[in-house]
């Protein structure tokens, strides 16, 4: 079995870093003049200027839901149905070919796939997860309409698998097929990998598959320890139908490695500003992909970096998985109020490091407190800084709510921005 998929996965961290932040302005320069949607987000940044951290964090964020939106405006008005956002297509579009197939994540979003073999850089992850060229592998993702089928399969060619499109339900069948054909490898969703497992357990068939990728939910250890004693080493990835394969499990099980062709931020939820390392935020990427040079694509996923590098040699960044969801959005008396919203009163007020709005209170009774970190620095009249911020608090959310002044450190280090507490009984 190969130990890395490739030499740059144990380059030094230095060299990876140079070669990133080298190859930057060029796919600037290439999303303006292809993207319709860039031509228009970036027009007055010069793709040369683009050559560092500090200057990718300037360039504006895009968000899910801006994507989403985009795209349905565009068709709408009979245009672009990825919103401009591709530079692929077919015969009709501005782009009229280089796309192989096109898909629809819920919302509806669409996204394209390009020509290029492994187009969503999976093979790297099944390599990790102990895959070996040759192997039959049973993918359990749907091939209905979602990417997820087609990502996992495409790299599993590259690698020079065979592939059993098993897809989802028919669990009898594929079964059967699984005791006929005898694949070692499994693809697909943790939870039908176990209700694979429990049916053959049923039925007395011993299944040989011995390891597996999943993704698309969450793999709780416990889940991970129950396949493991059945013989089933199962490791995950952590993939976006937008962006591929961003990171991905090791035989370590420390966290997850990021992918070669992924340049990752941790920001903070409700703005596009970097965390320093170990801080969660959200998970925001900009990926190298000539097709669909999507450029710092928040994910809308919490998580935070690891220090150090992967005891199996991988020397990429490592991050924590998934810890959430940072788009907190939550009603409050009939209003709705966002981490942005959060943030823009941080914003106004130099004294406060972090902020975290907590709703509490029941059904109909809805009550906020703003938490407010201070700077260690900070040195101020505490009770006018605190009637100024429940002012701001006020004017940002046009809701009434309490302020509570907290030392330095004094939040928990999660990601929250908006907590909601309240109780539904």
């Amino acid at each position: 079995m190969p130990a890395h998929f490739d030499a740059r996965e144990t380059r030094a961290p230095t060299e990876r870093e140079a070669a990133l932040l080298a190859a930057l302005p060029a796919h600037v320069r290439h999303a303006q003049t292809h993207s319709a949607a860039y031509a228009e987000l970036l027009a007055e940044v010069q793709p040369e200027s683009i050559n560092s951290r500090q200057a990718l964090a300037q360039l504006p964020l895009l968000r899910k839901s801006d994507l989403h939106a985009r795209q349905q405006a565009s068709r709408a008005a009979g245009g672009d149905p990825f919103g401009g956002f591709s530079t692929i297509g077919w015969l009709g579009l501005r782009h009229p070919g280089g796309a192989r197939r096109v898909y629809q994540s819920p919302g509806p979003i669409y996204e394209p796939e390009g020509l290029a073999p492994d187009y969503w850089r999976v093979a790297r992850a099944l390599v990790a997860a102990g895959f070996e060229p040759g192997e039959l592998v049973h993918n359990c993702f749907s091939y209905h309409l979602t990417p997820g089928a087609w990502m996992m399969e495409s790299g599993a060619q590259a690698l020079g698998c065979t592939v059993i499109p098993g897809g989802v339900g028919n669990t009898e069948q594929q079964l059967a097929a699984i005791a006929d054909l005898r694949p070692s490898g499994y693809t697909g969703t943790p939870s039908f990998l176990r209700i694979l497992v429990e049916k053959a357990e049923q039925a007395g068939q011993r299944l040989s598959i011995c390891k597996a990728l999943v993704s698309g939910e969450a793999f709780p250890p416990s889940l991970r320890d129950w396949l493991q004693e059945r013989g089933i080493a199962a490791y995950q990835c952590y993939a976006t139908a937008d962006a591929g394969v961003i990171a991905y499990e090791t035989a370590a099980r420390q966290g997850l490695v990021l992918d070669e062709q992924v340049l990752l931020e941790i920001v903070r939820p409700g703005t596009g500003d970097p965390l320093p390392e170990g801080e969660v935020g959200e998970v925001c990427v900009s990926v190298f992909n000539p097709d669909y040079p999507l450029l710092r694509f928040g994910t809308g996923d919490l998580s935070a970096i690891l220090p150090g590098p992967c005891p199996t040699g991988r020397s990429n960044t490592r991050i924590k998985g998934w810890l959430g969801r940072a788009d907190q959005t939550t009603k409050i008396k009939g209003m709705f109020v966002h981490p942005a919203q959060v943030a823009e009163i941080v914003r106004r007020h130099p004294e406060v490091r972090k902020a975290r709005l907590v709703v509490s209170g029941a059904m109909a009774d809805d009550h906020m407190k703003l938490q407010v970190e201070l700077h260690t620095t900070s040195a101020t009249d505490y009770a006018r800084l605190a009637e100024a911020l429940a002012q701001t608090l006020r004017e940002v959310t046009k809701l009434r709510g309490q302020v509570e002044l907290l030392a330095a450190e004094a939040l928990p280090n999660d990601g929250k921005v908006i907590e909601d507490v309240r109780r539904y009984d």
